[in-house]
């Protein structure tokens, strides 16, 4: 029996969307998806893990991933490189499991650009109102970094259009059951059940019908 491949989930989406805890509350109750794991050459903050989110490596191991091609996709950020290693999702896809990479809207670009069969999703907030009032609830940053945040959430939601899904995040029990909706749907496409029926027609054919 062959099985089918996985399915790469694309998942971006702005500062305040509330992507990670959508995120989060999904991969708690499926376990068997997997989380793509992004490399990245800045030292590690308090309250980080290694390998939890991303994998901390030295700036000459990441260039030498450059040169090897073996990203899908990278950026340079405050002077670091963060990338998103091609082996763990290709693999994971060929063997059958689902992956999920969540990326900015450029990174997301690149990744489709490589892999047209991904599936992407878009985590939006339900106004801008109320992404203003999440990130101001916040209390971590001052008037002039909520603007800019606000600036940059809206460049990133002109460009939801490019997406396959929206999922908007007003309830977050609903935004999760939707981000389901959209994994369990792609499940059930025929691309990824059409073993089930070479395996059924193979039986008949064996039986001389």
């Amino acid at each position: 029996m062959t099985m089918p491949k996985g399915t790469l989930f694309i998942v971006s989406g702005p500062s305040g969307s509330g992507k990670d805890t959508v995120l989060g509350r999904l991969l708690a109750a499926h376990p068997e998806i997997q989380l793509s794991i992004s490399s990245i050459t800045r030292p590690m903050r308090q309250g980080e893990v290694e390998g939890e989110k991303y994998h901390f490596i030295t700036r000459e191991a990441f260039e030498q991933m450059l040169r090897e091609n073996a990203l899908l996709e990278s950026n340079v950020y405050l002077g670091n490189y963060y990338g998103t290693p091609r082996a763990p999702v290709e693999a994971a896809i060929a063997a059958g499991r689902d992956m999920i990479l969540e990326i900015d809207v450029n990174g997301a670009a690149k990744v489709r650009a490589q892999m047209p069969e991904a599936v992407s999703i878009f985590i939006m907030p339900p106004s801008l109102e109320v992404l203003e009032q999440r990130l101001s609830g916040r209390g971590t940053e001052d008037a002039e970094t909520v603007r800019g945040r606000l600036k940059e959430a809206v460049g990133e939601i002109a460009r939801a259009a490019d997406y396959d899904y929206i999922v908007v995040n007003d309830d977050l029990d609903e935004a999760v059951e939707s981000l389901t909706a959209v994994i369990v749907g792609q499940r059930a496409k025929i691309a990824r059940q059409k073993y089930l029926i070479d395996e059924v027609l193979q039986d008949v054919k064996s039986r001389n019908w």
